[in-house]
């Protein structure tokens, strides 16, 4: 057994509140960036604070993968262009140009490329909830990247997480082990432009959803 370990938790005030829901309001997905590169020190603390997101069975199943082989993001940029081109052939003509006009990718210019996988065999949490509802891993590692994305946020850094991508040809690109499961691959650096607004909002493409139509009551 071990001793008593409670703590008094922090009072977080309503200035606190009002600046956690500023910076939520401004977690923008991020596709234009500066090239300036980004300090180790603060990537690693980024990486730590994701971290400590929640987890099923505490299991812990992120595992982030630093990207910096010009070769591995060649490929990984590849496989974009051939998804990329699949997603514009699929809309209608009214969708095909807008989609065409839409920056969709930081690739080029982001000096930070993080995959980020849910190892799906790790031993860790033996299991525990995880096995009625197995996608709760990849689930917890989702909660992992938002917890990177606010706090990079509060750094003044911009993420775009890059999903138009074949899942299997970047995880081969990367030799990872086979139990790992492509979440997220994330460009990470600073804005070159800030928005309030998302950028597929202000480009016409989707609106923002009524939050009132979302909640159901049973």
């Amino acid at each position: 057994m071990t001793g008593d370990r409670r703590h008094n938790p922090p009072q977080f005030d309503d200035a606190f509140r009002a600046r956690l829901r500023e910076l939520v309001f401004w977690r923008r997905d991020v596709r234009r960036f500066r090239p300036e590169p980004i300090d180790d020190a603060l990537l690693s603390e980024l990486i730590a604070l994701a971290s400590r997101a929640p987890s099923v069975g505490y299991s812990q199943p992120w595992r982030f993968v630093l990207v910096e082989c010009p070769k591995r993001r060649a490929q990984v940029r590849a496989s974009f262009e051939r998804a990329n081109a699949d997603a514009l052939a699929s809309y209608g003509e009214d969708r095909r140009g807008l989609y065409a006009r839409l920056k969709l990718e930081g690739l080029d210019v982001a000096p930070v490329h993080l995959a980020v996988f849910a190892d799906e065999a790790t031993d860790a949490g033996a299991g525990l909830g995880s096995r009625t509802m197995p996608e709760t891993m990849r689930y917890s590692v989702v909660g992992a990247v938002q917890t990177l994305w606010l706090a990079a946020r509060a750094h003044g850094l911009g993420v775009g997480w890059i999903s138009i991508l074949e899942p299997d040809v970047v995880s081969a690109a990367l030799d990872v082990p086979a139990t790992w499961r492509l979440v997220a691959y994330l460009c990470i650096g600073w804005p070159a432009e800030e928005h309030l607004d998302p950028e597929l909002e202000r480009s016409g493409w989707q609106d923002r959803v009524d939050v009132s139509g979302l909640i159901v009551k049973r």
